[in-house]
């Protein structure tokens, strides 16, 4: 059954394919996203526009809050500094 399974799935090959490459590609974006490092580094930069003047207290204090609910969120699923998320 599993020939005759892969013989008729066979035009849909490409589609499959193409749908693991985008699971990938959002894998490595999300893991990217909730990298604690890369939010630390955020949050340096977002410091140092509040710093330069060129962002207000109001606009520095709400992008805080979005980055550190990301670090909160990636504390929780369990990333870790390195860069990679446990499996």
């Amino acid at each position: 059954m599993g020939l005759i399974s892969e013989v008729l799935l066979l035009p849909f090959a490409p589609v499959r394919g193409s749908g693991w490459a985008i699971q990938q590609v959002l894998r490595e974006a999300e893991r990217i996203y909730y990298d604690p490092a890369t939010i630390r580094t955020e949050l340096a930069r977002l410091e140092e526009q509040l710093e330069a003047g060129e962002i207000t207290e109001e606009e520095f204090d709400q992008q805080e809050d979005v980055l550190l609910d990301r670090l909160e969120t990636a504390m929780h699923t369990g990333a870790t500094g390195d860069g990679t998320t446990p499996q």
